[in-house]
């Protein structure tokens, strides 16, 4: 088999058309041409093209996954997800999040910290609320007990929160509010002890 024309794509100049025997067989990044020096005239084997198909392949997924993260920080297995949706296989999943990872644009520890912080200061979630959270986004038990260590602030939180949420309760009586404010502070995350702490110094 031999490359019979390489001709620029119209409406991308980033992007390649290659002919091969004189038919059209594929398009690929330009990138790709150079790093194989495709020529017209080179004679190709099916396996010479089976490995450039392929890079091309891993070109799109990594294309696709830097487009993925431009909005935020995303955990390994959001990006395994979206990848997976995209139909790629696993083998250029792996390569995708290699490449992601020599970089440093994906780390789950650091998506951890920064999920954790936006959790506490936008939604005030407790630490229980934060782990499930963190747990649906692929993140290691290992890794999220890491970082909600770094949480010490928990009771400061809920107490804060639960003073807010009070005056809501005024027309309740004491094991109206008890029980409300309880499961105020369940939803939002926080432990059982904290909640009796919080409970205890409130409704008396």
């Amino acid at each position: 088999m031999k490359i019979t024309k390489i001709e620029q794509q119209k409406n991308n100049k980033e992007r390649i058309n290659i002919y091969i025997n004189g038919e059209f067989a594929f398009g690929l990044m330009m990138e790709i041409k150079y790093k194989y020096d495709l020529k017209e005239g080179m004679e190709l084997d099916e396996d010479y093209i089976q490995k450039v198909l392929k890079e091309e392949e891993l070109s799109k997924a990594k294309d696709q996954a830097l487009k993925f993260l431009t909005y935020r920080q995303r955990s390994k297995k959001e990006i395994i997800n979206k990848l997976k949706s995209k139909g790629y296989e696993e083998d250029i999943i792996e390569n995708t999040l290699s490449y992601l990872e020599e970089y440093g644009l994906v780390n789950d520890v650091e998506f951890a910290k920064a999920f954790m912080r936006d959790k506490i200061n936008l939604n005030k979630f407790g630490p229980t609320r934060i782990k499930y959270e963190l747990y649906k986004k692929g993140i290691d038990d290992s890794i999220i007990e890491e970082v909600l260590e770094e949480d010490d602030e928990e009771y400061t939180r809920a107490l804060v929160l639960a003073k807010k949420k009070l005056p809501s309760y005024k027309k309740d009586d004491k094991k109206a509010i008890y029980r409300k404010l309880g499961g105020f502070l369940q939803r939002k995350g926080y432990s059982y002890d904290c909640i009796n702490r919080v409970l205890k110094e409130l409704v008396k």
